[in-house]
């Protein structure tokens, strides 16, 4: 390991982060996770990334990979072994003004790009933080404000560059290892570490986009008004619901819909919002046109002590009304956990189930659940939490990645149908035969 690290320090041009420095204790820590490891990496160039997974392969010790750190499961650090933080590989650049290409370092953070994008008239398809990475939030899917009518985050990816298991560099496409290509849109890492994606960005306007809230008694109805309208609203149109959020009364918060319309028209937008209001008592309407940047929030940090477990799943269209009943019904329950739902369907339905390894394309709805209090408190409200998905398992497809507190072989089965682990198997044991990418939702070679 001496040697192998005399090496390293040769070669690495960026930050190399141990126990005792000044900046271990930040650097040794995701969002939600701490960690010990004994090295955190933090490149300044894909060349220093290739340098970075040599040490690691050689030392055979655990690897992390971090671009945001702002997973739930806490991928982004560990202990005892190498972090490789990708945040100074963050440069947002347009490369093609006529073809709206962009190239983005994958430690870069959405807001970042907002913000280089906005004088361009351009956005990308993505989540809805500021502070989230580029890399992880790709990798895994990307739902956000525009995914009606644009598709996911990784929809929108040309190509990307892939340091692989042995230190290769590899460009990756639909034209150049297009497997590998395959397996970086929904893989979450297994097969590599992203050091840049290219996207196709398109041309965007101000957008309609708040939030419309309703009394909690009138949670059911709401829910499956909206489930109802959403399936036949136009695609410019990408909502959310919320209720029991602890914040703001629990089981008597307002349910509260937010709306996103991409688009600047407002006889069109308040042709497309106008349904939801009408759905029940409005006692709060804050929708307005703003900047396209202005949707995305600043990701929440927990104050010391406190822990989130977060859970979600896919609905189709047949299992909607059921599992609305259930989600309105826990929301009403003391202890209840935050429940949210996100509308999908639109351009994501429209991209073939194989075209990439995100495989929940026939969706209606993605929801997510969680807890969120000190570790004693989350202790006392599991069985609860166990038995409310209990309940919903047989109405409920998958799981989506990104919102994943857990990493049990269930989630893995649960992210990548069997096709999809198979195909993502094989693009594994050629890329990473010795499992060094392991610190995901991990498909085995």
């Amino acid at each position: 390991m001496s040697t192998t690290l005399d090496t390293l320090r040769r070669e690495f041009r960026g930050d190399i982060i141990e126990p005792g420095d000044a900046a271990y204790e930040q650097a040794s820590r995701t969002v939600l996770a701490q960690g010990t490891p004994a090295y955190v990496l933090r490149p300044a160039s894909a060349a220093d990334v290739q340098a970075a997974v040599r040490f690691a392969a050689h030392g055979e010790l655990p690897l992390a990979v971090r671009s945001g750190g702002h997973g739930f499961p806490g991928f982004g650090t560990n202990a005892g072994g190498i972090v490789i933080d990708l945040s100074r590989l963050a440069d947002v650049e347009v490369i093609d003004k006529e073809r709206h290409v962009v190239r983005i370092g994958t430690g870069a953070t959405w807001g970042q790009v907002a913000e280089v994008l906005a004088p361009h008239g351009l956005s990308i398809s993505s989540g809805d933080s500021r502070s989230v990475g580029v890399g992880g939030l790709t990798l895994g899917g990307g739902i956000g404000w525009k995914v009606r009518k644009h598709g996911l985050a990784l929809d929108h990816v040309i190509a990307a560059d892939v340091v692989i298991a042995s230190g290769e560099l590899i460009r990756a496409s639909a034209d150049e290892a297009d497997e590998l290509f395959w397996a970086v849109r929904g893989g979450g890492g297994n097969v590599g570490i992203v050091t840049a994606l290219e996207f196709a960005a398109h041309e965007t306007t101000d957008v309609f986009f708040g939030r419309i809230a309703f009394p909690a008694s009138e949670a059911a109805e709401v829910l499956q008004g909206w489930a109802a309208y959403m399936r036949t609203a136009p695609d410019d149109l990408t909502s959310t619901v919320e209720l029991a959020n602890p914040f703001a009364g629990g089981p008597q918060a307002p349910v509260v819909i937010r709306v996103a319309f991409d688009g600047d028209d407002p006889v069109a937008g308040a042709a497309a919002i106008d349904p939801i209001r009408a759905l029940g008592t409005v006692i709060e309407d804050a929708v307005a046109l703003v900047p396209i940047a202005a949707t995305l929030e600043e990701g929440m940090v927990p104050p010391p002590g406190i822990q989130i477990a977060t859970r979600s799943g896919f609905v189709n269209a047949g299992s909607v009304p059921e599992v609305l009943r259930l989600l309105a019904e826990t929301g009403a329950a003391e202890g209840s956990p935050v429940i949210a739902i996100r509308s999908v369907g639109g351009a994501v339905a429209r991209v073939d189930d194989d075209a990439t390894a995100y495989a929940h394309r026939r969706a209606e709805l993605m929801f997510v659940t969680t807890m969120v209090g000190p570790e004693p408190v989350i202790a006392a409200r599991r069985p609860g939490f166990d038995a409310t998905w209990a309940e919903l398992a047989p109405h409920v497809s998958g799981a989506y990645g990104n919102f994943l507190s857990s990493a049990s072989e269930a989630d893995v089965d649960a992210i990548y149908p069997p096709e999809t682990r198979r195909r993502l198997r094989a693009v594994k044991r050629e890329y990473d035969p010795g499992n060094l990418f392991a610190g995901n939702h991990n498909v085995r070679p």
